[in-house]
């Protein structure tokens, strides 16, 4: 086996940097292509001749009284099928995800996932030849403490509007 290949379980906490998020919990998913976030509102807007997007974020599952909102390019727009055989045209945005200490560059289009277990979908493109999946497990990574968690949400509630 690849010594150089992350384990991971079926679901793993993740970090994203530039989106200020420092614990999602991602299901970690081989049958999704591309990775995808929850957002509940998406808005385009041109800035020096790109797109850009405006994002807001519950990245608590359950609670809407935490919201992120954040701005970032645009990679482009793709339709994009979900599990259940519906198409959507969706935004996507490059970002570094980290999961066990590692940065993966990802592709991640952006969606409304609040009937999701899970906020955070790692999909196939994101883990080829980085991660090796387990799916009788999860949270092989690690699990944030209660109290990282907790400050967390404080620092969540705390920020202005980027």
């Amino acid at each position: 086996m690849d010594k150089h290949l992350i384990d991971v379980g079926w679901a793993e906490w993740l970090t994203i940097p530039e989106l200020g998020i420092p614990y999602i919990a991602a299901k970690i998913d081989t049958g999704a292509r591309t990775s995808c976030l929850h957002t509940f509102s998406v808005d385009a807007f041109e800035r020096r001749g790109e797109t850009w997007l405006r994002i807001g974020l519950h990245p608590i599952k359950g609670n809407s009284d935490i919201e992120i909102w954040r701005e970032i390019k645009a990679k482009e727009q793709r339709a994009v099928t979900d599990s259940g055989g519906h198409t959507e045209q969706r935004w996507v945005v490059e970002l570094d995800l980290v999961i066990a200490g590692q940065t993966i560059r990802a592709d991640v289009t952006l969606t409304n996932r609040d009937n999701m277990a899970y906020r955070m979908l790692l999909g196939r493109t994101a883990m080829t030849k980085r991660i090796r999946v387990n799916p009788g497990s999860k949270w092989l990574c690690g699990t944030p403490s209660n109290a990282e968690l907790e400050e967390a949400k404080v620092r969540w509630q705390g920020l202005p509007a980027t």
